[in-house]
């Protein structure tokens, strides 16, 4: 896609909160750049604590108003037509995330088709939200209802900005929740475009707010007495902080933090497909995804030769700007191109060996926060190999068998995802039943869709979203219970 195309896709956007179906202007504090090219691209308020009360309370008179009365098939309509409208502007959503973040067009034309299938996914069960009966004997009848738990507040991450806000709002929505989104000051607009797509589809004006800012920001969303459940997806160090704030008032926290995910192969795998997996795992998004593979542990009988492979597929990727559809964009920011950085050196303190890369890469007229595919050789106590890098590095370390590599993989503060490659299910089955985990991937590294629930163990939070579990975070169990004669 032409770089003036995706500006003019950007020039469309109105840039403001969006606070009960209105577009609110604000003074620009924050600025908006293409990493790539390390240009300014536009301006973005800072909402603070006025904005977000004011959000706060309009999406609270919208819980008591309209939407409570909306019956749930007709939510489920609303949702299905923000679906539609999300697809028919992949185009313009992508060109702009691209602009934003960095990441590859077709990466972000399947962010695009991600947040739509959420929609799509959660459309199909707003009318299924059933409570069930208690049997008490005779002349007692109990009944439970599943009701929305509130005024809901999401603070969204940059890496996948509205694939992590539809991850969220969905099935808030399809659970009759109200919402008070904040996302990434940096990548702010899809989600803008997003709310612009649920007015125009009908959703009443007051059930979808919009906060743009910075850290400020999300601490008077998280910290808004008047908020019922806090949805958050971001490091650990701010999610203990989201969860300390939400604690004052007693709000429910859905936190997503984290992670330094294994991807074990043994010695019996297909290590084609293995190759594929670990290059596919960690350096998609550049790396940058809660997700990644941050770690290959590997049996030491095929440690060469699966090295090798991978090393041989990680020099054929391709870098450059986003919007020409490389295989790596640049790294989101100057803050994540430090990040990045000051890990390496730590690395090589530490004694780590550089397979591949390790230094910024030099991409022809751009100018932009740029490294190549790395790989490390690392020791388990290194901090390359125990510490969240969220780039494209990968820590590799050798074990002699599949128990060691078991406990290796289990020795994290994190606990995530995680994955292996081989070909006895028994090993396979016994891995994942051991491993430390939400979610585990057997000879198929990310494989799955919004069906799958994911969350948190350890220092990767706690909560689950996707599939039928997402939905639980935002419903509200009552039971009714009668006494009656016979």
């Amino acid at each position: 896609m032409k770089l003036h195309t995706s500006l003019d896709h950007l020039g469309s956007v109105i840039v403001g909160h969006r606070i009960g179906g209105q577009t609110v202007p604000g003074e620009e504090r924050l600025e908006l750049a293409d990493p790539a090219r390390v240009a300014r691209l536009t301006g973005s308020p800072d909402g603070g604590q006025d904005w977000i009360d004011e959000a706060v309370a309009v999406a609270r008179a919208a819980l008591n108003g309209q939407w409570r009365a909306t019956k749930p098939v007709e939510r489920g309509r609303l949702l299905t037509a923000i679906s539609r409208a999300i697809a028919a502007n992949e185009d313009r959503i992508a060109a702009i995330e691209t602009l934003c973040m960095g990441k590859p067009l077709k990466q972000a034309r399947g962010d695009v088709r991600t947040a739509a299938r959420f929609f799509e996914y959660y459309a199909g069960v707003a009318d299924k939200i059933e409570g069930e009966t208690i049997p008490l004997g005779q002349g007692m009848l109990a009944w439970t209802e599943l009701e929305p738990v509130g005024v809901n507040a999401q603070i969204v991450p940059w890496n996948a900005p509205l694939a992590m806000l539809a991850r969220g709002l969905a099935p808030a929505l399809a659970a009759g929740c109200t919402v008070v989104a904040k996302p990434a000051e940096t990548t702010p607009l899809s989600a803008l475009i997003l709310s612009d797509i649920c007015t125009a589809a009908g959703l009443p004006d007051g059930v979808l707010n919009i906060v743009l800012g910075g850290r400020d920001t999300g601490a008077a969303l998280s910290g808004n007495a008047d908020v019922d459940h806090v949805t958050f997806t971001g490091s650990v160090a701010a999610g203990k902080k989201v969860m300390a704030s939400a604690s004052q008032h007693l709000a429910s926290v859905t936190l997503e933090l984290g992670g330094k995910s294994p991807l074990v192969v043994l010695r019996d795998a297909d290590l084609d497909r293995a190759a594929d997996g670990v290059v596919r795992g960690i350096f998609w998004n550049a790396g940058q995804i809660c997700a990644a593979s941050a770690r290959l542990i590997v049996e030491a009988p095929v440690a060469e030769p699966l090295l090798d492979k991978v090393v041989e597929r990680a020099k054929r990727l391709t870098l450059g700007h986003g919007l020409d559809d490389p295989d790596l964009g640049p790294l989101a920011s100057k803050a994540q191109f430090h990040r990045v950085g000051d890990a390496l050196v730590q690395a090589e303190r530490d004694g780590d060996t550089v397979l591949l890369g390790g230094k910024p890469a030099e991409v022809t007229d751009l100018p932009g926060y740029f490294y190549p595919p790395t790989i490390l050789r690392t020791r388990p106590d290194s901090q390359a190999s125990r510490r969240e890098i969220f780039g494209p590095v990968l820590a590799v370390s050798e074990v002699p068998d599949a128990a060691a590599a078991t406990e290796l993989a289990n020795d994290c503060d994190y606990g995530l995802v995680g994955g292996i490659y081989t070909r006895d299910m028994d090993r396979a089955l016994a891995f994942a039943r051991a491993l430390n985990v939400s979610q585990v991937f057997v000879n198929g590294y990310l494989a799955g869709g919004v069906e799958t629930p994911v969350g948190g163990r350890k220092d990767s939070g706690f909560g689950r979203e996707k599939g039928l579990r997402g939905l639980q975070a935002y419903l509200s169990t009552k039971c009714t219970t009668v006494t009656f004669s016979e």
